[in-house]
């Protein structure tokens, strides 16, 4: 079940099926707007199934409308009341259109998400076995399951990866290669920051990518002398996130400019650690210019857009 609130006829609640769906379609008037919380799986159907239909629809950030109800000093928290609050959030903001996803676009996006799934399982799986080999393999039997789980997720992630790359190769081969002109960005970053980005479609500027994916250096200062540690953003794209910060490495040595900019900040007594995560912005920058002028990696035209 999903509850909806209209301004025109309030509350109601339907099923969360192509039967509900319908019906909700039905009830809306010409030119009406949707708006939804982005609830993983949840959201999704629902949103595909309007934007089809024609209807005009925006899935917003559940974290904009927490805040909104915040501001309300709302006391009371039901499915009811979230659906009213929905509404009036976007009443009250300027919400982004949802473009819907093509067959092609959604099966990556599904890959992506079982990808991760089974790298952060593989990783489990190899802490495991680290533990049996200090512990001297107490159970035989254990180590060797281990051992087949963790050659049956390999061998997974790399059927996945493989789908994946041949699927973005139907539409955005040309981009995948442009990008891995950039030094820094290999094959499996490029590929993924395509995917996750819809083509860099979603965003309209170089920082609005950047703050999706976490690459913002976090500084938490108290006064004017007492400085906190330097660190990631927390918000944003974890996978994407963690796969540029692995990048930065490279680009710190191979590219020109990450690598001055990785000095700079050095010699001015930053942390190599905040220094990376500088590295790794500047290297969203370079990715997202070279998508979007459609010309190969040049150091001096990239220098100028990041």
């Amino acid at each position: 079940m999903f509850d909806i609130y209209n301004q025109d006829t309030g509350h109601d609640q339907l099923k969360n099926d192509e039967q509900g769906f319908k019906k909700l379609l039905k009830s809306l008037s010409k030119g009406a707007l949707v708006v939804m919380e982005a609830t993983g799986y949840y959201h999704y159907r629902l949103a595909q199934f309007l934007y089809k239909n024609g209807v005009l629809v925006s899935v917003v950030n559940p974290l904009s409308v927490k805040r909104f109800i915040q501001m309300k000093l709302a006391k009371v928290k039901t499915d009811k009341s979230d659906a009213k609050s929905i509404c009036e959030y976007g009443v009250f903001n300027d919400v982004p259109l949802y473009n819907g996803l093509t067959d092609v676009q959604a099966e990556c996006l599904q890959l992506f998400r079982l990808l991760d799934s089974y790298v952060k399982k593989s990783t489990a799986t190899k802490n495991k076995l680290h533990g049996e080999d200090t512990l001297g393999i107490p159970s035989k039997t254990v180590y060797r399951s281990l051992k087949r789980d963790l050659k049956h997720l390999k061998k997974e992630i790399l059927m996945l990866e493989d789908r994946l790359l041949e699927l973005v190769k139907q539409e955005q081969q040309a981009q995948l290669t442009l990008l891995q002109t950039i030094p820094g960005i290999g094959l499996k970053t490029a590929l993924f920051l395509i995917v996750v980005t819809d083509g860099f479609k979603k965003f309209e500027t170089a920082s609005q990518l950047c703050s999706y994916v976490g690459i913002t250096p976090t500084i938490r200062e108290s006064g004017s002398s007492v400085r906190g540690r330097s660190r990631i953003s927390k918000v944003g794209n974890k996978k994407l996130r963690n796969l540029v910060f692995l990048a930065a490495f490279s680009a710190y040595k191979y590219n020109r400019a990450c690598k001055a900019l990785f000095d700079r900040l050095v010699a001015k007594g930053k942390s190599k650690k905040l220094a990376l995560i500088a590295v790794a912005n500047k290297l969203l920058k370079q990715a997202f210019a070279i998508a979007k002028s459609g010309l190969p990696y040049d150091e001096n035209f990239v220098s100028k857009l990041a």
